[in-house]
């Protein structure tokens, strides 16, 4: 990936606003369990930060997908994977096939105001018995005349006790499970919408999960994004961005993770000398920081692809994959090497070991990864 000065420029703006509009609150937010989402995306929506890459029509930039991934690691430096996260819904899970697929109408009622701040969004997709198996979903939407109605429950949803819209997959057909699915943006305040109370996690404290309920909610039919049946394809494509976002946004979390533990490994003394003069843990730092900058070149080599058009559905599956596993040896050895003050919530590395545990599981589970990584060797089991 080459980097221009207008990536730069970016990097340094975003890094910028993470150090001094999220970072200083981190911990406030961690206790209260939730951040104000609306007052954060509304600053960086005025910094043109939400729509890197929509429709300049919208309000977006109209950049390329690279300077995507230069935002989301740069949002690393706010030091909050809670916060991060939910913006990465706001940027690249929600609304790209919106961006993409959606119509005009759609565009000005969603887009135009998620890209200014003025709305946060949310993605709809998991359900109690569907998560990684997005195919099996049971939510459906049936016509009645103009409109759809749906019916169902969502699971796992970020942002949701704080979105003004969901971008929700549902089965609008009986026809075969790859073929039956539909995009509806739904807002939150539609009657029958109810959104459950908040998930108690063991990680990313301070961002709002909660299941979403559907009964008989009402929506036009306009409401729809793109072709009737084409949800499944529209959310596969939504993925890559997603996965990609989530890999990238990790990289500095992990970087700053082994610098401070080698600082702090520098000064606590052990035997008459530092801890990090032992053999074993600088080694294993070294390791580690090798890993980091081969998942850092992963992610840039399948963002370039992307960019070119090209499919990148195994890279990004390998890098998800890969940030997921790494996120967990480096927290876990990190941890480690603090003793007993790793094992306090007084260090931003247990908050890392804690956060980072969702990237094996969020956005694609580990074994989900290896399930497509295999499918594109051809060495998948044939049914």
């Amino acid at each position: 990936m080459k980097f221009t000065d207008e990536h730069h420029a970016l990097y340094k703006t975003v890094k910028e606003f993470g150090e001094n509009e999220i970072k200083p609150f981190s911990e406030e937010w961690e206790k209260a369990g939730i951040y104000p989402a609306h007052e954060i995306f509304k600053k960086m929506g005025d910094l043109d930060l939400l729509g890197i890459t929509k429709d300049p029509k919208y309000g977006g930039t109209g950049l390329d997908y690279s300077f995507s991934v230069v935002f989301a690691e740069a949002l690393g430096h706010a030091c909050n994977a809670s916060a991060i996260m939910s913006i990465g819904v706001q940027t690249d899970m929600a609304t790209p096939a919106l961006n993409k697929y959606g119509s005009d109408l759609i565009k000005k009622e969603f887009l135009a105001p998620s890209i200014s701040g003025d709305y946060v969004a949310a993605i709809a997709v998991s359900e109690p018995n569907s998560g990684s198996d997005v195919a099996s979903i049971k939510t459906s939407a049936k016509k009645d005349g103009d409109d759809y109605i749906i019916n169902g429950q969502k699971m796992w949803i970020t942002n949701a006790t704080q979105a003004d819209y969901f971008c929700v997959l549902v089965n609008t057909s009986n026809d075969s499970v790859h073929h039956n699915k539909s995009l509806i943006v739904v807002p939150s305040n539609t009657p029958g919408l109810s959104v459950g109370d908040k998930i108690d996690k063991i990680g990313m404290r301070a961002s709002d999960t909660a299941p979403v309920y559907f009964d008989n909610v009402r929506v036009p039919q306009a409401y729809r994004i793109g072709e009737e049946g084409a949800g499944f394809t529209m959310q596969m494509e939504q993925f890559q961005e997603e996965r990609l976002f989530l890999t990238a946004s990790t990289l500095i979390a992990m970087e700053n993770c082994i610098k401070d533990t080698i600082e702090y490994c520098t000064e606590r003394k052990a035997f008459g000398k530092s801890i990090l003069d032992n053999q074993v843990i600088h080694f294993r730092l070294a390791e580690l920081q090798t890993e980091l900058e081969a998942l850092r070149a992963l992610t840039y080599k399948a963002c370039d692809r992307f960019v070119d058009g090209k499919d990148v559905t195994m890279l990004v599956s390998m890098a998800k994959l890969k940030s997921g596993r790494l996120i967990r040896e480096v927290t876990d050895s990190c941890l480690q090497y603090w003793g007993g003050m790793g094992f306090t919530t007084e260090n931003p590395v247990s908050q890392q070991y804690r956060d980072g545990r969702l990237q094996s599981i969020g956005g694609g589970t580990d074994e989900l990864m290896l399930q497509i990584i295999c499918k594109h060797m051809d060495t998948l089991p044939k049914k």
